[in-house]
């Protein structure tokens, strides 16, 4: 990349001196005149007028639920979002993640002002929905930070960059620099846990007559909720949402010294504490010591989670009309884990009951240079080129944890086992632990024009090159065709890829097992581990999709809205964790040939190919009644994955075990079927006088759970389920008071028919894409100047 040192320094030292606004905030976000900034680079472009589907929303949406999720909300508001809230599924309880379009997490790009913001360190390891992935963590960001949410569904890594294959999901910040609120929200379950309450506030400050910034925070708690049932005629066991504590701080802001020079900065800092359970061990469990834990005991996991991003910048432009902006984008995710309430049996009656198991770090570092600039091609409009340059540079580091969390003491078992590391957790061990990083530059090049009155087309292309896997080349065309006011058809067709993540070249857990009395080591083993090379481990590749969208736009009347887009994903390579390799030909070969010890396991691999279909239908309407509006709005999203092929086992791995299953039945129906196959929300919103009345309606499709106990698997088809949403709010001058309830039907998924395997005390699938917490109550005040 090009850069003017001496203007790049003096940016990034003046954003930080001076934070700015990056966006310019829009007063009016539900009308289709809003100006987007996701999946376009024309300055004036509409969401009415946008080739690709676009959802906008707005923080009244985010604000009509009782939650203080971002991921939450934004399920509600998004047919085709599906975010479900696993439980007992280890650092999964305390990074969640979200679905686009049934896809992986990890195939969804985030950004927070138009910038790409960082992913977890967590990969996703246990039996939950992205099992496997490594996404960003939208309930990192705080919500009273957000001005609005842009959604683009539509196929984007040509435009910008790795892991935009499913859609764009673009965070807005506020940046006005007068205004603000404050608010106090709380609420509890109708089952009587899970109280939780936030305290949130926003302002906007003038910087002379220059500049201006925005600042946000916010700060709460959750308690835990149990929906487990009683066993042997007592509740031990503890399943649901974790225990969190929560606080975040946002700033951002410009400084425009001169009409053609603007600095501009957001920075952002949050901090969560999770304690989330594990598996009861009853007083007779051989994993228990009767002389520490008399009745048994649960084992916890407290994890803390911190994310800071930072990014700095300047724009300005040329005499000839070129715009330029410059910037620098920093962003950082720790996960750590400590085990309470536990032991490690290995130690017998001196073993602790708390451990440090060690931590998760991702940083990112991105530099970019945008240019664009309005070109005059004797068309009836001019064509916006633009084209720029991007650096991107990661680290990712595995830190070990304390000896007692992994070591093995030697002390047998009540049955003679030696059962090593921390209950629920074993430690990270130094042979598991390292730093590993890369980096990548990228270059694209996007035209974009309005050819006639009602025809406007796009298109972009991309080349990015890694330093661990190598280059590719990515490319989109948009069309757009306006027959009238009242009805456009559009159409997309591109390819995008996905760079394989960090944590799933890198991530290592490995623990003593126990297979017929004897110890092995057998875990989550790197690709490039000897072991999993002898088993059949490959270098990662990057995962190409080909996308295509065909989408119709009516404007019928005035105040009514319908799209309606149809699309198909097919993506190759996709990245997967096998299954545990450890049958008795596995074992002997490894024992055999360098690997003593070492008993088996699973490894990243791309090894499954798939399709994926679906419709999205989205309406809004504005009635106009006798001295207030009902805005009505609909959604429904329906969405189908089919398994294209799995490769075949690998030669290394065929000849060792000509039987072995390295992707199995769950995984393959987890990634088909594991999310909803459709979702309908029917919302309402009436504003008479002073009152504000809200109610939506959700149909959550059926999806099915393929359980994998010791013996008869079950695979469970779970019916679909409406819920219901109310909420009603009275203003007083500045002041608001609201009322309300989330699934006010007091709704619970089915039951399950194997429980979590052979735990028939767990009633409820953690794939449930509404929870299984039942109805939520809250109340909200708020302040507004």
């Amino acid at each position: 990349m090009t850069y003017k040192p001496t203007l790049l320094t003096v940016a990034i030292a003046l954003a930080m001196a001076v934070p700015a606004q990056a966006q310019e905030s829009q007063q009016n976000a539900k009308t289709l005149d809003n100006v987007i900034v996701t999946g376009t680079r024309v300055a004036d472009r509409t969401v009415a007028e946008s080739q690709s589907p676009i959802d906008i929303i707005t923080p009244e949406v985010l604000e009509a639920t009782g939650t203080t999720e971002l991921a939450t909300a934004l399920s509600r508001a998004i047919p085709s979002l599906n975010f479900p809230r696993p439980a007992i599924t280890d650092g999964t309880d305390a990074v969640r993640p979200a679905q686009l379009r049934g896809l992986s997490p990890d195939q969804t790009l985030v950004l927070v002002n138009g910038k790409r913001y960082h992913t977890t360190a967590l990969v996703n390891l246990n039996g939950s929905q992205g099992r496997g992935s490594a996404p960003a963590d939208l309930n990192s960001i705080p919500v009273a930070a957000i001005e609005r949410v842009e959604v683009l569904r539509d196929g984007a890594a040509a435009q910008y960059g790795s892991d935009a294959i499913a859609g764009v999901i673009n965070i807005v910040l506020k940046g006005s620099d007068s205004g603000g609120s404050v608010s106090l929200r709380g609420g509890k379950y109708s089952a009587g846990d899970g109280a939780q309450y936030q305290l949130s506030g926003d302002a906007g400050f003038k910087l002379g007559e220059i500049g201006g910034v925005h600042f946000a925070a916010q700060a709460g708690h959750q308690n835990q909720t149990d929906r487990a049932k009683p066993y042997q005629g007592v509740v031990e066991q503890r399943y649901g949402d974790p225990e969190v504590e929560q606080g975040a701080f946002s700033y951002n802001g410009e400084l425009k010294p001169t009409d053609y020079l603007t600095f501009y900065s957001y920075g952002m800092a949050s901090k969560r504490k999770i304690l989330s359970n594990g598996y009861f061990r009853f007083a007779g469990d051989n994993r228990n010591r009767p002389e520490i834990y008399p009745d048994g005991f649960l084992p916890q996991i407290y994890n803390e989670s911190e994310d800071q991003s930072w990014v700095g910048g300047l724009k300005t432009s040329t005499e000839g009309g070129l715009n330029i902006d410059l910037s620098a984008n920093y962003g950082h995710n720790k996960l750590t884990f400590d085990v309470k309430n536990s032991l490690n049996n290995s130690l017998g009656v001196t073993s602790p009951t708390e451990f440090y198991a060690g931590a998760l770090e991702l940083s990112q570092y991105v530099l970019n240079a945008d240019f664009n600039k309005q070109l005059d091609w004797g068309l009836a409009y001019p064509v916006t080129l633009a084209f720029g340059a991007e650096w991107r540079g990661e680290d990712y580091k595995e830190s070990p944890g304390e000896v007692a969390s992994y070591v093995n003491g030697g002390v047998p078992s009540a049955n003679g086992a030696l059962l090593p590391g921390a209950q629920v957790f074993a430690g990270f061990k130094p042979s598991d632990s390292g730093k590993y990083d890369r980096n990548s530059h990228s270059f694209y090049v996007d035209l974009e024009a309005d050819l006639t009155d009602k025809f406007s087309a796009g298109l972009a292309g991309r080349y990015e090159k890694y330093s661990d896997f190598g280059d590719t080349s990515t490319g989109k065309l948009s069309l757009r065709y306006a027959f009238n006011d009242a009805v456009a058809l559009r159409a997309t067709a591109s390819t995008g890829f996905r760079a394989p993540s960090l944590p799933q070249q890198f991530f290592q857990s490995i623990a003593t097992n126990f297979i017929g009395g004897v110890p092995y080591e057998i875990g989550t083993f790197r690709t490039d581990n000897p072991a999993a090379i002898a088993l059949g481990a490959e270098p990662l590749k990057a995962e190409k999709s080909t996308n295509y969208g065909l989408g119709l736009v009516l404007q019928p009347a005035d105040g009514l809205y319908v799209t309606l887009d149809a699309y198909q994903i097919e993506i190759r390579d996709r990245v997967v964790l096998s299954e545990n390799l450890t049958s008795v030909p596995v074992r002997n070969y490894l024992q055999a040939n360098g690997f003593p010890g070492i008993g088996g396991g699973r490894y990243f691999t791309n090894a499954v190919d798939t399709t994926t279909r679906g419709v999205d239908l989205v309406s809004t309407y504005r009635w106009a009644l006798a001295g207030s509006n009902l805005d009505l709005s609909a959604g429904y999203n329906r969405n189908k994955t089919e398994i294209d092929k799995v490769a075949a086992n690998p030669p290394a791995l065929a000849a060792i075990d000509p039987t072995a299953v390295r992707i199995g039945q769950a995984e393959l129906s987890r990634i088909e079927e594991g999310s909803p196959k459709d979702k309908f929300y029917l919302g309402a919103l009436w504003s008479p006088g002073d009152w504000t009345f809200s109610a939506t309606t959700t149909r959550w499709g059926e999806f099915v759970v393929y359980n994998s106990p010791t013996t008869n698997p079950v695979q469970q088809t779970y019916a679909a389920q409406w819920t219901l949403d109310l909420a009603a709010t009275y203003k007083l001058g500045n002041w608001s008071f609201t009322l309300g309830g989330d699934n006010v039907t007091d709704e619970y998924p089915d039951q399950s028919l194997a429980g979590m395997g052979t735990r028939t005390y767990l009633p409820y699938a953690t794939n449930s894409p509404y929870g299984f917490n039942g109805a939520y109550l809250y109340g909200n005040i708020g302040f507004k100047w």
